[in-house]
């Protein structure tokens, strides 16, 4: 904020945050709506309630860039629409039929839902890029480190996730996890993500350069 004349005014970067914030909250909101697996879509949404308690201390803390903000928010919205069709179901093929008359699934012959696949994506996509930033003042590896902290958090959640449906019923756990049979589908979902994060950060050091060089 800035003072003039006496009064108060908000920075246009501030109108920004406050209406990505609010952009966010009605996506989750409407995920919502008549929940078809209320339980599981709440259990998804602990970790939602996490990650978005954690951005708002480190905004109060330390206001990230809009871009890293941003990306934090994307990332968060994907997996909100994901958690209300437990991952295993969302109905993309029913999207894209009604938008372009084809289903995606037909057209890239998968036998199984992958949209847990673009959220894992996404997750390297967007924090690869909000690590790099946070550490390429610091050190020359930064690259390798976002990589790298993309790659061990990946790890973490898998086993997370193993360890909260060994307490679960099969059939619940199975809800839960959305392997939908693929027995390899953890190491899947670890490397997706970490080639998201090769990707992205590959990407946002490439522009932080130009930019230095621009200078």
């Amino acid at each position: 904020m800035i003072v003039r004349g006496g009064t108060i005014e908000i920075e246009a970067v501030d109108v920004r945050y406050r209406w990505t914030l609010a952009a966010f909250f009605a996506v989750v909101a409407a995920t919502w709506w008549h929940p078809i697996h209320p339980a599981e879509q709440a259990m998804h949404h602990s970790l939602t309630l996490v990650g978005l308690v954690a951005l708002l201390v480190v905004q109060r803390a330390r206001p990230l860039p809009y871009a890293s903000f941003l990306l934090i928010l994307i990332f968060l919205a994907l997996h909100s629409v994901a958690a209300r069709w437990i991952y295993s179901f969302v109905p993309y093929d029913d999207w894209t039929s009604a938008l372009f008359g084809v289903r995606i699934s037909d057209v890239f012959g998968w036998q199984r839902n992958n949209f847990d696949r673009l959220v894992h994506l996404s997750y390297g996509l967007c924090f690869g890029p909000v690590i790099f930033r946070a550490l390429r003042d610091r050190t020359r590896w930064a690259p390798m480190l976002a990589v790298d902290i993309v790659l061990s958090t990946s790890a973490l959640y898998e086993l997370f996730e193993w360890s909260i449906a060994m307490t679960l019923a099969p059939g619940a756990a199975e809800a839960y996890n959305g392997q939908q049979g693929d027995m390899w589908d953890a190491q899947k979902d670890m490397a997706i993500a970490t080639t998201g994060a090769v990707i992205g950060v590959t990407l946002a050091a490439y522009l932080a350069r130009r930019r230095r060089l621009s200078v």
